[in-house]
């Protein structure tokens, strides 16, 4: 194994799910592995959800009835997805840096998504 090839074996990847005390939590992968997949199809469906959410949050934020509990409902659920989209970012980001300073390209679905 090459030297790129080990650099890149052992690129740590963002995942997109919390540990348990809430830290982030990361992998060590060449992007190829049945993880770095779950992890792809999870950020399909938390982005997703965060578009649904938002549909749903325009119309209570626009009502002029919309009580104290609803709107503090949409706040969270909206606070959520945001932590998700957030931590998707910062996760691809990464990961872009990792394809630049090795010059070496990987799978579109490990830098873009799926």
């Amino acid at each position: 194994m090459s030297s790129s090839e080990q650099l890149d074996a052992t690129c740590a990847r963002l995942l997109p799910w919390a540990r348990p005390d809430g830290g982030p939590c990361y992998l060590r992968t060449d992007g190829h592995g049945y993880v770095s997949r779950v992890a792809d199809q999870m950020e399909v469906v938390q982005l997703g959800m965060g578009a649904e959410v938002l549909d749903c949050a325009r119309p209570i934020i626009a009502a002029d009835g919309a009580t104290v509990t609803e709107l503090r409902f949409t706040a969270v659920r909206s606070a959520e997805c945001l932590t998700d989209a957030l931590r998707i970012a910062e996760s691809r980001g990464g990961r872009l840096q990792q394809v630049r300073s090795t010059g070496r390209g990987t799978e579109a679905g490990d830098v873009h998504g799926p």
